[in-house]
């Protein structure tokens, strides 16, 4: 008798409490969020649909409208979601090092192939998507192109304020440095990309910081002969 008891309790440990776990909102909403992307750049904005989101999510229209309440709000978190594999802000506020380098980073050159592969598709899809889809052009320069250059302008007048370098505008700044680098880093769609290989083009890249830098640089005098 003792020992079928001692059983039962041990079985009774063993056994899991309460109900079951279930996923956080920001679990789901980051799950929603990759099959989400996945289903915009198969079927385009103009053909994808909440309930279709829902049921490649396996969740319910409830669920989804809960969390995103239409597909421009998908769409607005899918831009959100994508900006941070392109600009790497803000920055710690106890980062020093060379501006370049920090760039560098913000810019995130030195990804893997894979994120590399990744996030040119993405930019491929959205500047396609874009032509086609007056919607999805606007809520991708206010919510991707406006937001990034805001934060690099940010970032920029931290550093003017910290005596680092000397910037009139920290805005039209952030504007120049954003074209050259996602000029350089992704070609139109239909148009061939003319760098021989991967490492001539971040030179360039890291070219383009250098050349920026030591054109705001304090040290510099642009006069002298």
């Amino acid at each position: 008798m003792e020992r079928r008891t001692e059983a039962k309790n041990q079985d009774a440990n063993r056994r899991p409490r309460g109900r079951p776990k279930t996923a956080s909102d920001s679990e789901r909403q980051k799950a929603i969020l990759a099959e989400a992307r996945n289903t915009f750049h198969e079927f385009g904005y103009g053909g994808t649909t909440m309930d279709l989101v829902a049921a490649r999510c396996k969740i319910s229209k409830q669920t989804l409208y809960r969390l995103f309440a239409s597909k421009t709000e998908l769409f607005m978190a899918i831009i959100a979601d994508h900006r941070a594999t392109m600009l790497a802000l803000p920055r710690p506020a106890e980062e020093h090092m060379p501006l370049a380098d920090t760039l560098a980073k913000i810019f995130m050159v030195d990804i893997d192939e894979a994120a590399e592969r990744d996030r040119k598709a993405f930019v491929h899809f959205i500047v396609r998507e874009s032509q086609a889809f007056p919607e999805a052009a606007a809520l991708l320069h206010t919510h991707g192109v406006v937001h990034s250059r805001r934060m690099l302008a940010d970032w920029l007048k931290q550093q003017v304020d910290r005596g680092r370098i000397v910037l009139d505008d920290p805005l039209s700044g952030a504007r120049m440095l954003m074209d050259m680098v996602f000029g350089a880093m992704a070609s139109p769609p239909g148009r061939s990309n003319d760098w021989p290989d991967r490492q001539t083009r971040d030179q360039h890249i890291r070219g383009c910081f250098n050349v920026f830098m030591n054109g705001v640089c304090r040290k510099c005098d642009l006069g002298a002969a």
